[in-house]
């Protein structure tokens, strides 16, 4: 493949590698250029375009993409049409998510532009949640990479979802004297959501004293009604010769573990009596927050047999206290969900592509360009609006002067995307259901565009992403749901939320606004342009 400067007379049939506006005709990145386009170009003034040439022995990149995606052995999945190079896959149904990962670096290794990027193994996953992604880099790749490629992808199976079955749950709760009958309520009803993703019930409670004796003669009643017993102790099991890894055993059973290296979770017993399986949960289950038990009791839900060697190896990853991408139970959702939204207006960047100036403090329509953006969202329906400011923090500041917003300053603003988009997070009340957040270089984006993200956001439970779209390609505005701040707080470099959005954290909604999602100013050209159409 041919890639850099071409005559704009010379490229029919190229692969433009930016997006070109000439008057009226939008020509967008990855456009295979036609006659029409060269004369339109020309007539524009427009003599030269960056773009690819395929050669001989080439494949584009969507073939190339929808070619390597269908070599895939990867049951339990739905595999999408190729785009801008891309094919996503899909959970077919809700379930474990189970990767071959020497596979996908055997893959990754044959070439730079060859990729694909899945969930972690054991991953949840609900249906239709994005899984894997194949992406071909360039506008093209030569054919013989490609086959070299199909032919890793079809050696074994690559990856798969287990689908979770529904079960039959029994579930006792030792007490103690002065146990709370609220505490039992609540452990029920959590337990009760943990088992909805598998499609699970309750279907037997029993609440009993705690001594072994008393456990085990509920497990023998129980046994032959459910196909699993959860039970949660009164007194935290701390030996296993404690209540419950004995009543296990006087119900005839066997223990298979007490205790794992997953925190929180380190307190969990795994057994059965007979092909039934047992399980002592930890306290910590008691609570909506990710835990150990949940890891064991997916896998069990996904048909799976979980034994000690199993329990061992979960330590690498199993440190779970700041966990942020796995789904958890409703209670979470409905704590913020009917909360106040914040803004964010992120303006901290240095323009480098603008070859010198701060484009956000450039004149559009008599104002600067980073107060139109600013404008809008302070008329929006958000409880505030927070202004993340670095290079030219000063000069930003005085652009925005009289404007209901408040800034929010980041030393560490020259270190990327990340490091914005981290501190402005940080800063948001923490009772906020979410953030909406714009870029201070979109001037089209209006108050009522803002304002259908957020009606769209509250219409899907205030537990969804909110995306804006263009002709049905992703852009901004984009608004988060609080419970992906967790994982934000760990993101680096010049990057955004994208790639935790694309793994399938939350639901996603999008939201149609038109060529304003994808209006933004990068050079001098794209403002020069954009002052001339406004006249």
């Amino acid at each position: 493949m041919k890639f850099g400067p071409v005559s704009t007379r010379d490229a029919e049939g190229a692969i433009l590698a930016h997006g070109v506006r000439a008057g009226d005709l939008r020509l967008p990145k990855a456009h295979r250029v036609k006659a029409a386009d060269v004369a339109a170009l020309e007539a524009a003034g427009i003599h030269e375009i960056i773009a690819a040439r395929l050669e001989a022995g080439d494949l584009s990149e969507d073939e190339a993409a929808a070619r390597l995606a269908a070599a895939l052995d990867c049951p339990g999945v739905r595999i999408g049409e190729a785009a801008t190079g891309r094919v996503n896959i899909h959970a077919a149904q809700a379930g474990l998510f189970r990767v071959n990962a020497q596979l996908i670096d055997a893959f990754n290794l044959i070439d730079p532009a060859i990729t694909i990027a899945t969930l972690a193994d054991f991953a949840p996953v609900e249906q239709d949640a994005l899984v894997a992604t194949v992406k071909i880099i360039p506008f093209g790749v030569a054919a013989a990479l490609v086959a070299e490629a199909e032919k890793v992808a079809s050696a074994d199976e690559a990856f798969s979802v287990a689908p979770f079955k529904a079960h039959r749950i029994g579930l006792i709760q030792s007490t103690l004297q002065g146990t709370k009958a609220s505490v039992l309520d609540k452990t029920a009803r959590l337990t009760a959501q943990r088992l909805a993703r598998s499609g699970s019930h309750v279907v037997n409670e029993m609440r009993v004293n705690h001594d072994a004796k008393t456990i085990a003669q509920a497990i023998e009643k129980m046994r032959e009604k459910v196909d699993l017993i959860v039970v949660f102790g009164a007194s935290a099991v701390s030996d296993d010769q404690d209540a419950i890894p004995e009543a296990i055993r006087l119900a005839g059973g066997r223990v298979e573990r007490t205790g794992m290296p997953v925190d929180p979770g380190n307190l969990l017993v795994l057994g059965e009596v007979g092909s039934m399986g047992v399980i002592g949960a930890p306290g910590c289950a008691r609570s909506p927050k990710v835990n150990g038990f949940d890891w064991v009791l997916d896998r069990l839900m996904a048909g799976m047999h979980v034994t000690s060697a199993a329990i061992a190896a979960m330590g690498v990853g199993g440190l779970l206290m700041e966990i942020p991408t796995r789904p958890r139970p409703r209670e979470r959702a409905a704590d913020t969900q009917g909360g106040p939204l914040w803004g964010l207006l992120m303006a901290a960047g240095r323009s480098t592509r603008m070859g010198g100036p701060n484009k956000l403090l450039a004149p559009l329509q008599g104002a600067p360009l980073v107060r139109l953006a600013a404008e809008a969202m302070v008329a929006a329906p958000l409880a505030g609006t927070l202004c993340v400011v670095g290079h030219q923090a000063d000069e930003v500041r005085r652009a925005l002067e009289g404007l209901d917003l408040e800034f929010v300053e980041n030393p560490d603003y020259a270190a990327g995307l990340s490091t914005s988009l981290k501190a402005g997070i940080g800063a948001v009340p923490k009772h906020a259901a979410g953030v909406l957040i714009c870029l201070g270089d979109m001037p089209s984006v209006t108050s009522s565009d803002l304002g259908r993200l957020v009606e769209a956001f509250r219409a899907a439970g205030g537990t969804s992403v909110v995306r804006a779209t263009h002709g049905g390609k992703r852009g901004n505005p984009v608004l988060l749901p609080a419970s992906l701040f967790p994982a934000i707080a760990t993101i680096d470099g010049d990057t955004g939320a994208r790639h935790i959005v694309e793994a399938g954290a939350a639901p996603v909604v999008e939201v149609e606004i038109g060529a304003a999602a994808s209006l933004d100013i990068d050079t001098p050209n794209d403002l020069a342009k954009l002052d001339a159409a406004l006249r």
